[in-house]
């Protein structure tokens, strides 16, 4: 009986740990996408890989570890949302409002962010390899 219950455990514990964690709250994705709308959503660690999010209602949501490759954020107001350790690689940010948000450790290489509000927002070794910034207050290095 212990032999058996070893073996098994011995299986299933690796699988366990493998196993892709998806903390987001699937109701509020469907929310997003159908509606545009999701202020306090729970969109961590989601795949919104492509969304197009043109004028999103995100303020105060949890984007953390979010996947934001290649999404259309243009208009969209982030104001107060959690985006640490989001990918917002290639994505489309013209004249979206991240005041107040936390993008500490976001992946934006090759964003384009363009026209950006970053007022009181948090962006602590944030990547911005290649990144197109225009009429943003975002540099690199320095005090």
């Amino acid at each position: 009986m212990k032999l058996s219950f070893l073996a098994g455990a011995a299986i299933a514990v690796p699988l366990v740990f493998t196993m892709p964690v998806q903390a987001e709250n699937p109701a509020h994705v469907q929310q997003l996408i159908e509606t545009n709308l999701c202020q306090g959503c729970d969109l961590s660690g989601a795949d919104l890989t492509q969304a197009h999010l043109i004028g999103a209602d995100l303020r105060d949501a949890n984007l953390q570890g979010a996947i934001l490759y290649e999404s259309n954020l243009e208009g969209a107001d982030l104001t107060g949302a959690d985006l640490t350790g989001a990918d917002l690689t290639r994505a489309f940010l013209t004249n979206a409002l991240f005041e107040d948000a936390t993008l500490d450790e976001a992946n934006l290489t090759e964003a384009h962010i363009y026209f950006v509000d970053v007022t009181g927002a948090s962006l602590l070794d944030v990547d911005l390899t290649r990144a197109d910034i225009v009429g943003t207050p975002i540099s690199i290095g320095g005090d």
